[in-house]
């Protein structure tokens, strides 16, 4: 699933200070990832505060983000959520018909053995033809999918294609690179950790810093898989305190603070998530125009 290496973006979602989805603000966003050379984005993840949008906003922004794009660049929808019933009755619900793939975060919350997990996902995976990134971040979800199951996963069902990391455990990941199948992609969910994770043999990652800067992830990672460190590292240490900043009062008011400092969306998001403090603005503000 070569469309799926790279840099990948899980764009965040802007809204109005009326609450509601901003949709010139979505326009000019695409515009700035592809033009920044992201190799696919992805709609409807944690980043996008997808937990706060309603069925019918999830359905609308991905039709306006279809036509948009108008197949420029590949689409991963994400579709998780820990009822399995419930989630395969909105696969068949959700027009999918514009998505190139689908990211499927691990159940949450309710905190499923390494057996559910596996079940949870070949009970999806049944019911769509589409392409599925696994998504595996215990410190969100509470349950970390072990290396096995991912490669049980890998091994056994067809449209299971990658799985994106964000575990953190750099051994784990190195068990999943040593044995996976020839054709199953590892990416990263971390972005402080791009740079050694492409190193070890990552093919990519599911980015939030890359909405606000994609050339530059995007370089970082040609770099690395072209063996120029010193172009990458220049770039890695560039933003290393950007993101420390960006995810110390969480996501996506980080990325959405520089988002509105880059002048491309407003800096709105819904409750329970607030703006990040002044302090942290102003930092990231100081730290942005460095740049």
């Amino acid at each position: 699933m070569l469309k799926f290496k790279g840099l990948g973006v899980a764009m965040v979602t802007p809204f109005t200070s009326k609450n509601e989805v901003d949709y010139p603000a979505i326009s000019r966003l695409v515009e700035h990832l592809i033009v920044g050379n992201v190799s696919y984005i992805v709609l409807l993840g944690t980043t996008a505060e997808s937990v706060t949008l309603s069925e019918a906003e999830k359905q609308e922004l991905v039709n306006f983000v279809v036509k948009q794009n108008n197949k420029r660049v590949p689409l991963v929808v994400g579709m998780g959520g820990n009822n399995t019933t419930e989630l395969v009755k909105a696969l068949h619900r959700f027009d999918l018909s514009g998505a190139d793939g689908i990211l499927s975060v691990t159940p949450y919350y309710n905190k499923p053995t390494q057996k559910g997990l596996e079940l949870h996902y070949k009970t999806i995976a049944a019911e769509t033809e589409l392409p599925i990134i696994l998504y595996n971040v215990p410190g969100r979800t509470g349950v970390n999918m072990t290396a096995q199951t991912t490669l049980k996963l890998a091994n056994e069902v067809k449209n299971i294609v990658a799985v994106k990391e964000a575990s953190g455990d750099l051994n784990q990941q190195s068990y999943i690179l040593r044995d996976r199948p020839d054709d199953f992609l590892v990416l990263s969910g971390d972005d402080g950790l791009i740079l050694p994770q492409i190193a070890m043999g990552l093919d990519g990652v599911i980015s939030v810093v890359g909405n606000a800067f994609p050339k530059e992830f995007s370089l970082l990672i040609k770099y690395v898989q072209g063996n120029n460190l010193s172009q990458a590292q220049a770039i890695h240490y560039k933003f290393t305190e950007i993101i420390d900043n960006l995810f110390v009062e969480g996501n996506p008011g980080g990325v959405k603070a520089a988002l509105h400092i880059l002048g491309i969306i407003d800096n709105n998001l819904r409750l329970p998530l607030a703006p990040v403090s002044d302090k942290t603005y102003g930092k990231l503000n100081e730290l942005i125009r460095l740049l």
